[in-house]
């Protein structure tokens, strides 16, 4: 084990939240036609947990997740990783923190087409001039079921086998926080099937905090929290869902924006059952 290899530093400990946002805004353009995509919008997301992000098309949910990664500016607020305030850091001091203490994944499963599976997956070190933890290195290996795959290039792989090596490599420099986006957009059932399962045991076996951007309400369910969002604002917040669970609760937002009148039989939000919504 590389015992010399530098460690993430500022890891959330004593009840932290990984990753928390407070009166984040983000306003596209000025004057007639700015476009309010997050507004004053106060979350937690706690250390060891998967949590999912959902919403109607132009909900912020997109937004969010690139402001709480440092991929965007706020136009006002403040996000924090861990005790670190990133919305007041350079670009250099910014780089840094997403290439040590921030991991991502993808629709798109961005790998290197001349490399094998095992140079993708140790790419991140390679470019911060480290050396991999061959025990951390052997643990998501197994875990991802890579052993017999570490040789092959991406394209003698398939989109699961592809997606799970991204995967590897986001967790390879054992993040405080790794932010997924449309992890499964490209894959078929059973493909993200096996990716989900993966995200959540790196969640419940290796111990890692992910946030995960999804218009899947089956995806969501492997989460242990689905946030909603709505024009900008945090519109629900779903514990232990399931597949009915968001379901209810994305009928509901859209219980809450039909115009008055609007017959919809559906549950609102507010009214969603206990294990539900909250």
């Amino acid at each position: 084990m590389d015992t010399s290899a530098p460690r993430p530093l500022d890891r959330p400990a004593d009840g932290t939240p990984a990753s928390r946002a407070r009166a984040l805004t983000k306003v596209y353009g000025s004057g007639a036609s700015a476009v309010r995509a997050l507004d004053g919008v106060d979350v937690d997301f706690a250390t060891g947990a998967f949590t999912a992000i959902m919403g109607p098309s132009g909900s912020g949910k997109s937004t969010l997740m690139h402001l709480m990664a440092g991929l965007d500016d706020a136009t006002s607020g403040a996000v924090h990783l861990g005790q670190t305030e990133i919305t007041s850091l350079n670009d250099d001091a910014l780089t840094r923190l997403r290439r040590d203490r921030v991991g991502f994944v993808f629709q798109s499963f961005n790998l290197l087409p001349m490399l094998t599976a095992e140079q993708n997956i140790v790419l991140p070190l390679d470019l911060a001039g480290r050396k991999p933890d061959k025990a951390w290195f052997d643990t998501l290996v197994a875990t991802l079921g890579l052993q017999q795959r570490l040789t092959h290039r991406p394209s003698e792989l398939s989109g699961g086998q592809q997606q799970r090596v991204a995967i590897a490599r986001a967790l390879i420099t054992q993040p405080e926080v790794v932010f997924a986006d449309e992890p499964t957009g490209n894959l078929d059932s059973r493909s993200g099937a096996e990716v989900l399962s993966f995200l959540r045991r790196s969640v419940r076996e290796l111990g890692r905090t992910i946030i995960m951007v999804t218009h899947d309400p089956t995806a969501a369910a492997y989460a242990d929290r689905v946030l909603l969002l709505a024009d900008g604002r945090i519109a629900g917040d779903i514990a232990d869902p399931t597949p009915e669970s968001v379901l209810a609760g994305l009928e509901g937002l859209r219980v809450l924006e039909a115009p008055a009148g609007t017959p919809t039989g559906a549950t609102p939000v507010v009214q969603a059952p206990a294990g539900g919504l909250r």
